[in-house]
């Protein structure tokens, strides 16, 4: 082992580690030598190979383990949303929105169908960028300067901004718990996540300080019905973040209001008036359809010119089809008033579910979105294994712990169960906590 590692620098050593992994000689589960022995073998100071270790590890390769050492990482994916496959449980972890509260698009289509659109011509339809100025203008300063752009989606979104900004191995800040994407996203792309926690009123001040001493150029925040916990920012907290990043305005904010229109919170936002660096993505996903993947995105002038040339060599732009099907939905007051609705449905059920577990003996707080967050009296994954055995599928909150440490609450989305399994989950659950 210790022959086959070779280098002298930092950048040597974990390129060389890199290309084992690669070639097959480094196995998942693999130790690499101890920093001391790998030291003297190669002839150089200790740090130099502890630098090396801390940018694999960041970089997802290798999997820091104390005094159990230091390993190759299991590229195991990281959890997503979505229904399990190959399951005969109630899957109630889904995270999906109600397939019957989605509006049929089939009546505007017809309606969107138009001129093809050839190379060369604008890729934002023209009606849609001056809707989605107006919607996303109302939420942040007055004569702020935005400019609009549209991905195919939110987690689009986010890679292409990330990626027009950042370095590898460049610090995030994350909520924790934080949304399964966001892990996803930031993993995959090579930067090292700085966990912020998350409180009753959202990402914490002392937590956004910590992270901002740590060098983070990033911060993806959830202003409201934050996924898993549902926590929506205050006015109060919003203030009180905005006045720490004040002193930082060229850390680039990246808003994910993924509920915005079906949402039953106010919106506080995290960019002040001079901030120089931001980002406000909404995708229609949540209400339109997850198979709908659009996204709008306000950015400062510079952000949307870098976000430009990221789209530039890829997916260029998204369907004009598309982009005019959103619009004619999105400006149909019949389907607003389906929406209005839906998002007064999604808060019912999780609130009466809520009800009836603190009744239980169960204190849960229904918060905004599609999911319940329910604090357990005992470890979650305990609990997900005597609901599977009650015939239930749920996700537990160690999927959403950034430290990955583990969780003591589980992430139910309850809002399409009937009445009398919504009774028999109570039940079940309730046994199982006992």
């Amino acid at each position: 082992m210790h022959d086959t590692i070779t280098g002298t620098t930092t950048a040597e050593i974990a390129d060389s580690v890199r290309d084992l992994r690669d070639r097959g000689h480094l196995r998942a589960g693999e130790s690499l030598p101890p920093v001391r022995s790998l030291a003297e073998t190669l002839g150089v100071n200790r740090n130099t190979v502890v630098a090396a270790y801390r940018q694999l590890a960041q970089a997802g390769i290798v999997q820091a383990q104390g005094r159990a050492g230091t390993r190759i990482a299991d590229p195991s994916p990281v959890a997503q949303e979505g229904y399990a496959a190959d399951t005969v449980l109630h899957d109630v972890g889904t995270g999906n929105p109600d397939p019957n509260l989605i509006p049929d698009p089939s009546a505007a289509l017809p309606r969107v169908i138009g001129r093809p659109v050839l190379y060369g011509e604008p890729v934002i339809d023209a009606d849609l960028a001056a809707w989605a100025q107006e919607w996303t203008a109302a939420d942040l300063p007055p004569g702020i300067d935005l400019r609009i752009s549209v991905t195919s989606g939110a987690v689009d979104a986010v890679e292409r901004l990330l990626a027009a900004t950042m370095l590898r191995d460049d610090a995030v800040a994350l909520e924790d718990p934080c949304f399964l994407s966001a892990i996803r996203t930031v993993r995959l792309g090579g930067y090292r996540a700085v966990s912020v926690p998350v409180d009753a009123e959202g990402m914490t001040v002392a937590g956004l300080r910590a992270a901002l001493d740590a060098g983070v150029r990033a911060i993806i925040v959830t202003p409201r019905a934050q996924n898993p916990t549902g926590v929506s920012l205050s006015a109060a907290r919003a203030a009180d973040l905005r006045a720490v990043l004040a002193d930082h305005p060229y850390v680039l904010i990246i808003e994910d209001d993924h509920f915005s229109l079906l949402s039953q919170r106010p919106y506080e936002s995290l960019i002040g008036p001079a901030h120089r660096r931001f980002a406000l993505v909404r995708s229609v996903s949540k209400f339109l359809g997850p198979d709908m993947c659009l996204a709008v995105t306000a950015t400062d002038p510079d952000t949307a010119s870098r976000l430009a040339l990221r789209l530039s060599p890829g997916t260029t732009w998204v369907s004009h089809i598309l982009q005019r099907l959103v619009h004619a939905q999105l400006t149909d007051p019949s389907i607003r008033s389906q929406l209005t609705e839906a998002g007064r449905h999604y808060a019912a059920s999780n609130a009466a579910v809520a009800a009836a577990l603190a009744e239980r003996g169960l204190p849960v707080t229904a918060g905004d979105g599609l999911n319940l967050w329910v604090p357990l009296p005992q470890p979650s994954r305990d609990v997900a294994e005597r609901l599977m055995r009650r015939g239930w599928l749920v996700r537990t909150g160690a999927d959403f712990d950034l430290e990955g440490a583990g969780s003591s609450h589980l992430r139910l989305t309850v809002h399409d169960l009937e009445d009398r399994e919504r009774a028999r989950l109570i039940d079940d659950l309730m046994d199982a906590v006992r």
